[in-house]
């Protein structure tokens, strides 16, 4: 598998594009917002003949859904999401003003929703579900046993968590999520956070302050 990385919009999110060796792909997050960073992500998959099979939210929170719409209307694929997560795309236009976000449309509806434990397959590779809220109510992180990798969203960072001062978030959840689900799996995994850099799950249970 291969794993690029794009850091996007003001909030400076990480956008993930996984594909392997017949060329399928899977866009986890795309957090493109203006027009530059649009045609980046599309000048890379368009290079190289990449085919895209599916749009996966961690969790909906503006800076992560972003890009939806953009990725729905070139690629002709909706993204997918936990159900919980869903009434976060209600007022997008609204909230990303807040924000002085170029935002004048709707948000991207969902094409289906993802569950507990469920296979996400794209070419040779596929991706786990696992459901982690706290951040958010409806917070997944996708886990490669075979790739020894996890994109853990916004629950997880290198030294830190996820905030949960935002709407439906819970600390005590957050904290259960990582210790019963994240914490549990090989030290070796490389762990793709939402911002920032990259970790891995020894190094987190032995110097994240929050664990």
């Amino acid at each position: 598998m291969t794993i690029k990385t794009f850091t996007f919009n003001p909030f400076q999110e990480n956008t993930y594009l996984l594909y392997d060796e017949t060329n399928e792909a899977v866009i986890i997050d795309a957090g493109c917002i203006f027009d530059a960073e649009k045609q980046l992500l599309k000048k890379f998959i368009e290079e190289n003949n990449l085919i895209v099979k599916c749009l996966i939210n961690t969790h909906l929170h503006l800076d992560h859904q972003f890009g939806n719409k953009f990725v729905t209307e070139t690629f002709g694929i909706k993204p997918q999401a936990h159900i919980e997560d869903e009434f976060l795309l209600d007022n997008v236009e609204a909230q990303a003003r807040s924000f002085g976000f170029p935002i004048n449309e709707e948000a991207q509806p969902l094409g289906s929703y993802i569950v507990e434990n469920q296979e996400i397959q794209f070419g040779n590779s596929s991706l786990i579900a696992i459901y982690v809220p706290g951040h958010s109510p409806g917070s997944l992180a996708f886990y490669s046993e075979k790739d020894g990798v996890l994109f853990a969203g916004d629950v997880l960072f290198k030294g830190s968590i996820g905030r949960t001062d935002l709407v439906k978030g819970d600390y005590a959840t957050l904290i259960l999520s990582i210790t019963k689900k994240l914490l549990p799996l090989p030290d070796s995994t490389t762990v793709y956070s939402g911002h920032g850099p990259a970790t891995t799950i020894g190094y987190e249970k032995v110097n994240n302050p929050y664990l």
